[in-house]
C-alpha cells in the first residue's frame, strides 16, 4: 500500500520538475520499461492507441510537449492513494487534469494514464 508521506513527497517532487521544466528530473521518477497512456499522445505524436512504451519513447514526447508550451506550469490540487497507485489532480496546461501512477516495488511508476477534462 502506498502511504501518505511517499504520495506527497512523489506529488510535491513530479510537480516541481514539470514547472521546472527539467525532463532529466521529471523521468527519474519512471521505470526504464514504463507506460504512458494519454489522449494528447494520439494528438502530439499522432498515434491512436494513446500509448507509449519506454523511457526512450515517452521522454522524446514529452520533449515536444514541453517545447510546445514553454510556460507549463501545473498546480497540485490534491493527492489520492490508492493501493499501488496515486493519482494526482491538478490544474494542467488548458484544464484540470489527472493523473494515476502505478508503482513497482522500488517506487518507480511502471504506468500512468493521464486524463483531462
Amino acid at each position: 500500500m502506498i502511504d501518505k508521506t511517499f504520495a506527497e513527497h512523489f506529488a510535491e517532487e513530479w510537480i516541481a520538475a514539470w514547472n521546472d521544466h527539467d525532463l532529466d528530473r521529471i523521468l527519474e521518477h519512471y521505470s526504464d520499461d514504463f507506460e504512458m497512456n494519454s489522449p494528447v499522445i494520439i494528438s502530439v505524436c499522432q498515434l491512436a492507441s494513446g500509448v507509449l512504451k519506454g523511457k526512450a519513447a515517452v521522454a522524446a514526447y514529452w520533449r515536444t510537449a514541453l517545447n510546445l508550451y514553454p510556460n507549463l506550469h501545473f498546480e497540485l490540487i490534491s493527492t489520492l492513494l490508492g493501493v499501488d497507485s496515486i493519482c494526482l489532480y491538478y490544474q494542467g496546461v488548458r484544464s484540470l487534469a489527472a493523473e494515476v501512477f502505478h508503482f513497482n516495488e522500488s517506487g518507480k511508476v511502471v504506468r500512468a494514464y493521464a486524463h483531462y477534462q
